[in-house]
């Protein structure tokens, strides 16, 4: 069954600027390379050259975030919703 992802205003010239794309996956991991194989050019702004989420994008898992769980290794239950959200700065 796929999964929601929800995609962030930045991101959105990459989804033809749909705000939610259904893909398959059971892990974060997975679910991103679906999210990169259907709308390519996600895999270079979510993930670093380690292979880590990037510093400044957060994921969620419903309301979890991956980087407190098992980070891309994340399980994503059937039809959970992800979040992507770029991090805020400022001062």
């Amino acid at each position: 069954m796929p999964v929601s992802v929800r995609i962030p205003t930045t991101l959105r010239t990459l989804t033809a600027g749909v705000s939610s794309v259904q893909v398959d996956g059971s892990t974060v991991g997975e679910v991103i390379a679906a999210l990169d194989a259907a709308h390519p050019g996600f895999h270079d702004r979510l993930i670093d050259d380690s292979g880590a989420l990037r510093r400044f994008v957060n994921v969620f898992v419903s309301d979890d975030d991956v980087r407190f769980l098992d980070g891309l290794a994340t399980p994503v239950p059937d039809g959970a919703e992800v979040s992507i959200i770029p991090a805020v700065a400022g001062g």
